[in-house]
């Protein structure tokens, strides 16, 4: 166990943020803490972090145990260079190696060899110290460093770049680098996945799968959850729940818990009416009066059942166009944009259409443009180069990602008021009460809402203009896991355009039919979701590989090799691609396997530790409902299994 907290509460004043919060995190595993904006989460890992106080409670970890702390957007501040900063994770390791060069330098003094007995402390000191550096890494230092902050995105840096120069972005991804190189034995990281493209995503997501230590993250990035963590704790209400399995898992698991207890609430409510019946017809019958009382004191030793909660409020939006538009919605043809005159272009050639309905997701690197394509769209920039054309009747909702549109020193009321001055004061407060902002909310100003908030703010402005074009740039940021599956619900509704630019897979899986890459020389075209992209994407790199491979055969060829040795060669290496290609799907086919394999043997193990629940096997409904999942998932196991030693086998 790396650390334990027990009944952890917090409050400010005399409003509860957290009652009575347990969690538990062993070594090497992955636990995700989930709930809505403002359950608590970052709050819980500040006082686990021990960089805030907390009312009651317990926590224990080891003395030995090392944990390191990322807190949300907390971007890197100092006034060293980039590889300055990197080092100096390292300070004890570079100590060891100046302390190694010393000795060296000690003991090549010819001087030494008239003192036979220093001479031998210092070579068994040398030995004993440089085996010390050797197990502790410091062989690997540099190699390290630069997997790191490549797989970062920093790749393209020169390591002497000042730190002060970075973007607060860059600064955010930064301090996830340094604590990446630290190495704790336990990861707190909250909401790491901020800031970071598509290709760093997965890249740490690779690396934190293979972390030796534990981690902690809070995330409302459902993909990253479900790849990464084997544990769900969810707080809600201001309490904790543990659930094993990935986030889909606990979705699953959640649902099954709440319909087996609403079944033991309705189940006893059933026989207490039976009961209170019972007495009501026959306590004042002399023949049955000690019946009657008898049931009246097995009512009152019952110990209720109290009715389970059901879903937290969520917020409750539908997009309708005032009007349809035509057929034809929008042609970008050429399009170029460079930030200064003469200065090399960011993108250049970028082209696509859009045609009434069609929803298409604009992805790649961060810094590539995308943001500024949309801007050339909506009109708040012009291109370097290339033409923007809008078809007819085509209403547009521009959603940005920095809320740069909204005033801060509104209150919400009048920022939409202010937008839409004729609507009712009372239309107004419900549209917004649908948006979760109720009773005095509304009087908040803009500058004092978190970042979720705004985001619904600007969700309902979006929501009440109409259109039948929405652009939006990354909606889903600030967004908690219930809203994005609200938004997710209202898009999919939606019948009119929709452009989006968003590094959320889930979303990008959901609602993408189309999807837009953009990069230095334009934009590439993949039908499907985004699944469906990173599959033709490796196809793609497949068959670069495989004509890469033919290329090289051809050119180290003889050139005056007789023609039938030549063909030879040809059928010889033609048979070789195609077994390297099979070779390639069985590998692909295993790991498949092997991840649902894993999936499965976590799901059986969740539902046998279920029926373990006395809730469970006294319950012959609920027991036969997870025999019978019990029974089709050892089935699907058994299959798998058959296909993995088939393919394992060849």
């Amino acid at each position: 166990m790396l650390l334990q907290a027990t009944g952890i509460s917090k409050s400010y004043g005399i409003q509860s943020v957290l009652d009575g919060i347990s969690l538990m995190v062993n070594e090497k595993e992955r636990v995700g803490l989930v709930g809505v904006n403002g359950a608590g989460k970052s709050t819980f890992l500040q006082i686990l972090a021990g960089e805030m106080s907390y009312d009651s409670g317990q926590i224990h970890k080891s003395k030995e145990t090392t944990i390191g702390y990322l807190a949300q957007n907390s971007g890197l501040q100092s006034d060293k260079t980039i590889q300055e900063e990197m080092l100096a994770v390292f300070a004890p390791l570079l100590e060891a190696e100046a302390e190694l060069r010393q000795l060296e330098t000690d003991i090549a003094d010819p001087a030494l060899a008239e003192d036979p007995k220093r001479y031998e402390d210092l070579l068994e000191r040398y030995a004993r110290r440089s085996d010390w550096f050797k197990d502790h890494g410091g062989y690997e230092i540099n190699t390290r460093i630069r997997s790191v902050l490549h797989g970062m995105g920093f790749g393209e840096f020169a390591p002497e770049t000042p730190i002060a120069t970075l973007s607060g972005g860059q600064k955010t991804r930064l301090a996830l680098a340094r604590i990446l190189l630290q190495a704790p034995d336990l990861l707190m990281l909250d909401e790491p996945t901020n800031h970071l493209d598509i290709e760093t995503l997965t890249w740490l997501e690779d690396y934190l799968r293979g972390y030796p230590g534990g981690i902690l993250v809070v995330s409302h990035d459902r993909y990253f959850l479900d790849r990464l963590v084997t544990t769900i704790v969810e707080i809600e209400r201001h309490q904790s729940r543990r659930y094993t399995g990935n986030y889909s898992r606990y979705m699953e698991l959640k649902a099954a818990e709440y319909e087996i207890r609403m079944k033991q609430y309705e189940k006893q409510q059933d026989e207490i009416s039976r009961m209170e019946d019972f007495v009501q017809r026959n306590i004042v019958r002399a023949s049955t009066t000690k019946r009657a009382q008898s049931r009246r004191k097995a009512l009152d030793k019952m110990e209720r059942i109290d009715r389970p909660l059901g879903d937290l409020k969520k917020a409750s939006f539908s997009f309708e166009p005032d009007f349809m538009s035509g057929k034809e919605v929008l042609q970008v043809r050429e399009v170029a944009v460079a930030f200064n005159e003469g200065a090399a272009p960011l993108f250049r050639n970028a082209s696509f259409e859009l045609r009434r309905g069609e929803t298409a997701a604009l992805i790649g690197p961060n810094g590539i443009g995308k943001s500024t394509l949309l801007q050339c769209m909506t009109g708040t920039r012009e291109p370097s180069a290339g033409t923007v054309n809008w078809g007819t009747k085509v209403k547009i909702a521009y959603y940005d990602q920095e809320q740069t549109r909204l005033n801060p020193r509104n209150t919400v009321l009048e920022e939409l008021w202010s937008e839409y001055p004729m609507l009712e004061e009372a239309r107004i407060r419900t549209i917004l009460g649908n948006f979760l902002f109720s009773g005095e909310d509304v009087l908040k100003k803009v500058a004092a809402l978190s970042g979720g908030e705004k985001a619904r703010v600007a969700l309902s402005k979006l929501m009440l203009r109409g259109a039948n074009m929405l652009i939006l740039d990354e909606p889903t940021n600030h967004l908690d896991l219930v809203s994005r599956e609200v938004l997710e619900a209202a898009l999919i509704d939606f019948e009119g355009t929709l452009l989006f630019i968003s590094h959320d897979r889930y979303f990008l899986n959901k609602m993408a039919e189309r999807v837009l890459e953009l990069h230095p020389g334009g934009i590439d075209q993949y039908l499907g979701n985004y699944d469906d992209y990173v599959e033709k994407k490796s196809e793609l790199e497949a068959i670069a590989e495989e004509e890469a491979e033919l290329a090289a055969a051809k050119s180290s060829r003889n050139a005056d090799s007789e023609a039938a040795a030549e063909k030879g060669t040809s059928l010889s290496y033609e048979a070789d691609k195609q077994a390297k290609r099979e070779e390639r799907n069985r590998q692909r086919r295993i790991s498949d396997l092997e991840e649902n394999i894993a999936r499965l043997e976590e799901a059986i193990s969740g539902i046998e530790h279920e029926m373990t629940k006395p809730e469970v096997y006294q319950d012959y409904l609920a027991l036969q409902e997870h025999e019978s999942d019990l029974k089709d998932k050892k089935q699907q196991l058994a299959d798998l299994f058959s296909e993995w030693e088939k393919l394992a086998d060849e």
